[in-house]
């Protein structure tokens, strides 16, 4: 059963930087994709009441499934019923839901690179192979619907994220709808991740539910809902045969998904306001980051169309993405994801921010990494 995976740097540069923190260093974290608030005051209130009036235990909420499939018509004009949603301990035991339950060791999943990094190491954990196509700038960083029809043979199926990490790029209506056709007609299952649906700057962020019915949908309230340490998550799912195998693996291999965070869950469903709050900072964050980074020689950009994300291209100052990182990390303070994550071949020249701390401390970080990459610029005319 063993499989060989490739490590997560990211973690070994916030390992570094909480072990500089504690010997007393000031630590700016921009190295993961987690939102600098807590769970909205509503979720928070709603946990202190059950942590004082019920034990708990093993379950799922019937009255969270219905608001989820309420959001769905909402926000994208789909109904789904209550009963294809199936709630996990985030979006992580989410994608191993589907992966496992619809595909069989040895099949082929497409899926774009660059891409988050559990992507690749959890199809093959899972025995299954990455078919990763390599997206740039001419793509927006993207899959389209000619990548996966010029496939030969077709994958049985393809990971779908938009918007993307670590990119933050946007796939567009039309494109999507051409990437289901295609889809369809060449019998490629899909799994679309949209764990950063409500995070975008561009305009509506469409659903791949809206032109494939039968995609298996990956969701959470990690990041939209500011609640990723709550451990929430869910997938969607096609009744029939799909639904039941993956109810029976979900029983199997996580029970349910933890009850005290469901209940907050809830509540956190009804603070739309507080969470728009959130977006107007991050809004606030991208703009100081595209404004700010063009003049430290970091010109080429990813289209941060949504989530939180700026992925920079460093080819100018570095091949080592990983070290370049660390460096900057105990030079200025600030930690940084290294590109090689999301993209084993080319992301050694490429790192990611993150901007989903507070104004304040992107500014500051700013202020911190301008003269490093002045200095860097310099050395390397």
């Amino acid at each position: 059963m063993r499989a060989e995976i490739e490590p997560f740097h990211a973690i070994a540069i916030s390992r570094l930087a909480h072990q500089l923190k504690m010997a007393g260093r000031s630590i700016i974290h921009m190295e993961f994709g987690q939102p600098s608030t807590g769970a909205p005051s509503k979720a928070l209130a709603k946990a202190h009441e059950i942590l004082d009036q019920e034990a708990m235990g093993y379950w799922e909420s019937p009255l969270l499934r219905e608001k989820i499939a309420q959001r769905y018509q909402a926000l994208y004009g789909v109904t789904v019923e209550p009963e294809r949603i199936i709630l996990t301990c985030g979006a992580s035991p989410a994608l191993v839901l589907a992966l496992s339950s619809v595909f069989k060791p040895g099949d082929r999943i497409a899926l774009a690179r660059p891409g988050y990094v559990a992507y690749r190491n959890t199809l093959k954990a899972l025995h299954l192979e990455p078919v990763e196509i390599p997206c740039g700038p001419e793509d927006r960083f993207q899959l389209t619907a000619k990548h996966l029809a010029d496939l030969d043979p077709a994958p049985a199926g393809v990971i779908v994220a938009s918007p993307a990490n670590p990119t933050g790029t946007i796939i567009e209506p039309a494109e999507l709808e051409a990437i289901a056709k295609v889809c369809r007609g060449r019998g490629i299952r899909i799994i679309s991740d949209e764990i950063y649906h409500g995070l975008s700057y561009t305009g509506r962020t469409p659903s791949m539910l809206e032109f494939a019915p039968d995609a298996l949908i990956v969701n959470s309230f990690s990041k939209y809902f500011s609640m990723a340490g709550w451990r929430l998550g869910w997938l969607l799912t096609p009744p029939g045969e799909d639904l039941e195998r993956a109810r029976a693996y979900v029983g199997n291999l996580f029970l349910t998904a933890p009850s005290l965070a469901q209940h907050a869950g809830l509540a956190a469903m009804d603070c739309i306001d507080e969470l728009e709050g959130h977006i107007a900072v991050y809004r606030a964050n991208r703009q100081l980051m595209l404004d700010a980074l063009p003049a430290l020689g970091l010109k080429e950009i990813a289209p941060p169309d949504g989530a939180f994300y700026i992925w920079a291209n460093i080819a100018h100052l570095t091949d080592d993405s990983l070290a370049f990182c660390e460096d900057l990390l105990r030079e200025t303070g600030v930690a940084t994801a290294p590109g090689v994550d999301f993209d084993p071949v080319e992301g050694k020249r490429f790192i990611r921010f993150s901007f989903a701390v507070s104004t304040p401390e992107v500014e500051e970080a700013l202020r911190r990494i301008t003269p490093w990459f002045e200095a860097r610029t310099a050395s390397a005319k």
